[in-house]
């Protein structure tokens, strides 16, 4: 957020004016805006400085700060992250569930996930095994709400990896 210029540092000699109950005033000299402000008790805000002559508001400089940030937060989009759920080699069914819940509700708020099986030692050399555990918990979270695959299952050093959205 770039700084929001107030009564004195406002650098225009001219400036239009909006008071507190939203009504415009018209174009005035900048000292009588800020003189006007100051007699309400209250601060002269550069809203935009892209017209000419710049808009300014007359209020509360700590609310108005206040308000821009809420709309700011209300902006910012909420899901499309990417989340990690990390299996093992001898993971019990049940586990694999519990895993693939956890997966659904991170697909039901929009977020991607990786999924990952992690092989050590000897496990390495059963990768096939490996491969058909991802693809039984891939089924498992298809049962519960359809998915698209964004990467497909790759074998890297330590394992196995995919990652998948929400259809």
């Amino acid at each position: 957020m770039n700084k929001i210029l107030i009564n004195n540092f406002i650098r225009a000699k001219e400036v239009r004016v909006i008071d507190e109950e939203s009504k415009q005033l018209g174009v005035m000299n900048i000292f009588e805006a800020i003189d006007l402000a100051k007699s309400k008790e209250l601060d002269l805000i550069q809203v935009t400085e892209k017209v000419e002559p710049p808009v300014c508001r007359i209020g509360n400089y700590g609310k108005y700060l206040y308000s821009l940030q809420k709309k700011e937060k209300k902006i910012k989009p909420r899901g499309g992250d990417l989340k990690e759920l990390r299996l093992t080699y001898n993971i019990s069914p049940h586990d694999m569930e519990v895993r693939a819940k956890q997966a659904e509700k991170f697909l039901k708020d929009g977020d991607k996930v990786k999924v990952s099986l992690v092989l050590k030692g000897r496990q390495k050399a059963f990768g096939y095994l490996a491969k058909d555990k991802v693809q039984f918990f891939l089924n498992i979270i298809n049962g519960l709400l359809p998915i698209k695959t964004e990467r497909e299952l790759k074998k890297e050093p330590r394992g196995f990896t995919t990652i998948i959205s929400k259809l």
